[in-house]
C-alpha cells in the first residue's frame, strides 16, 4: 500500500479569528481544527446522516454534530455516542513554517 503524499491545505495565519476552517483534500471536505497549538483534520461529514460537522461545538477533544448530537474524537475519528456508530475519517497534519499540510491516515492492523 502506497502512503499518500502530504498536500498543503492552509496557513496558520488563517486561524487568527477562528478555531476551524473548511478546506478540501482532493475532493474530500475537511474541517481543519486548531486546539491550542495543535491542528487536527477530520472529514467534515457526520457518519450518522451525512451532514457537515462545521458548526459543531468542540469540547475536550471531541466535536459534537450540530444536528443530532453525535460526538467524535477529533484525534482518532472514533464515534463516541449514538446516533453515530461509525468513525469519521481523520488525517495526519504537519506544520512546516507557517503552512499546514495533511494526508489521509493509513490504517494498519
Amino acid at each position: 500500500m502506497q502512503i499518500p503524499d502530504f498536500e498543503e491545505i492552509a496557513s496558520v495565519d488563517e486561524f487568527d479569528l477562528a478555531d476551524r476552517i473548511e478546506v478540501f483534500l482532493e475532493d474530500t471536505p475537511i474541517l481543519l481544527i486548531q486546539v491550542n497549538d495543535q491542528y487536527f483534520a477530520i472529514e467534515d461529514v457526520c457518519t450518522h446522516d451525512g451532514q457537515p460537522l462545521t458548526d459543531g461545538s468542540i469540547e475536550e477533544g471531541e466535536i459534537v454534530c450540530p444536528r443530532h448530537g453525535a460526538r467524535f474524537d477529533i484525534s482518532t475519528g472514533k464515534a463516541l455516542c449514538l446516533p453515530a456508530t461509525k468513525a469519521i475519517q481523520t488525517f495526519e497534519v504537519e506544520v512546516r513554517g507557517r503552512k499546514i499540510f495533511a494526508r489521509a491516515k493509513t490504517i494498519t492492523d
